[in-house]
């Protein structure tokens, strides 16, 4: 029996933690010895892994990894790791020469820095593997990378590489070190290589795997009565799910209901996702007088229900891999509105399966308000979502070509 070892910076409820799950149950449990070890032992899904699984973390902690009480555990991983065999102070170099690059970019990213850290700092597997898979960037790469034995190796890209701050620098020579990489789109494996150019050759495609039966059997579940979601009594209920960060652009969302108010729409917001940003958003939110029509609903166990109650889901972000959520939403056949970026251009043909626009809250509240006015545009979207292709057979072939 094959023995793979599966990596994660954190098991929360994001897309990639999402899609992990769905290819680890996409692996026959008779073929395969599955084991998962997560960097920062925290995440709601650690409840959602398969019993065949091995978790190799003591005491898989189950909360929210971005609560406050989650950041105090980052924080705690982050120190802890620094302090282990004094391999923090090893990187003293590495931290100023990336910073010096980041302050002259005018980008600070500390987050970039501090994977290497806990990358580094991380307790180091005894056994040996016939396959190590870092399933995303940052720690779980550099970690495979450096301290797991394993014949072969391999490491999952979820974004645009290099709008989301990843460079030579800040890597090393950790993907000098794996066998195959997987990208989980064509901009997404397009940014990579023009950071990595060498590594074209190793360079493949893994679309987003989905658990279709249970996504479908979820949303079926009633919404909590006492939902803000559930008493809203507006005509249009727009969704959004992802974390509350920069990347997800709500600064932008939240004008763009602003907009649409102004122009007599009646239209609800809500978002289902966590943050560090929460506080700001909600400021915003008071500011333009949206605090009865924007909710920031916080993370659920379940999101699909509310796909299925949704008027129109909006994707508006800055860049993306590529977004689980609209993957989602096409298979509860929802009507997309998103930004015209890297990952969400690959997921959307404007004007055969939803509208694209450019990230501004006048183009947002247009292309939101094109559809809203358009009731069979909606249902035509909504056709387009359900025949998208989201299954690749290919894709999985060479992932399993690793273990021949």
């Amino acid at each position: 029996m094959k023995k793979i070892l599966f990596v994660m910076n954190t098991m929360g409820r994001a897309g990639a933690e999402r899609a992990l799950l769905a290819l680890i149950k996409n692996l026959p449990k008779e073929e395969f010895d599955i084991s998962l070890y997560v960097l920062i032992n925290r995440g709601e899904l650690f409840d959602e892994v398969p019993d065949h699984v091995h978790i190799l973390n003591k005491k898989p902690d189950n909360r929210s990894v971005l609560s406050f009480g989650g950041r105090l555990a980052i924080i705690h991983t982050v120190l802890r790791c620094f302090f282990r065999h004094a391999s923090g102070f090893r990187l003293i170099g590495y931290f100023l020469k990336n910073l010096k690059i980041q302050l002259c970019a005018h980008r600070l990213l500390p987050d970039k820095l501090l994977w290497r850290t806990i990358a580094n700092g991380s307790v180091k597997l005894q056994d040996t593997y016939d396959l190590a898979v870092a399933y995303l960037e940052g720690a779980s790469t550099y970690y495979i990378a450096e301290r797991i034995q394993a014949k072969k190796k391999a490491a999952f890209v979820h974004i645009d590489y290099q709008k989301a701050g990843y460079n030579k620098t800040v890597d090393l020579d950790a993907y000098q070190k794996i066998d195959r990489v997987f990208a989980v789109s064509k901009e997404a494996r397009e940014s990579f290589l023009r950071v990595y150019p060498e590594y074209n050759k190793k360079t493949f495609l893994f679309r987003n795997l989905h658990d279709t039966n249970r996504i479908a059997s979820l949303a079926k579940k009633p919404l909590p009565d006492n939902s803000a979601f559930v008493k809203s009594s507006a005509c249009y209920k727009l969704l959004t799910v992802g974390r509350l960060n920069y990347q997800k652009a709500y600064d932008i969302a939240i004008d763009a209901l602003a907009i649409l108010r102004k122009r007599n729409i009646d239209a609800d917001w809500f978002v289902l996702g966590e943050g560090s940003l929460q506080k700001e958003l909600t400021r915003q939110i008071a500011k333009k007088g949206l605090s009865d029509h924007f909710f920031l609903l916080g993370s659920t166990n379940n999101p699909y229900p509310y796909y299925r109650a949704a008027t129109i889901y909006v994707h508006a972000t800055r860049f993306e891999g590529k977004s689980i959520a609209i993957e989602e939403a096409q298979l509860l056949s929802k009507a997309i509105v998103a930004s015209d970026c890297t990952g969400n251009r690959e997921q959307i043909q404007s004007g055969t399966n939803g509208i694209l626009v450019t990230l501004t809250p006048e183009a947002v509240a247009n292309g939101i308000e094109t559809l809203l006015a358009n009731p069979s545009l909606i249902q035509k979207y909504e056709q387009a979502g359900r025949q998208t292709m989201l299954t690749h057979p290919k894709d999985m072939d060479a992932f399993l070509e690793l273990l021949e």
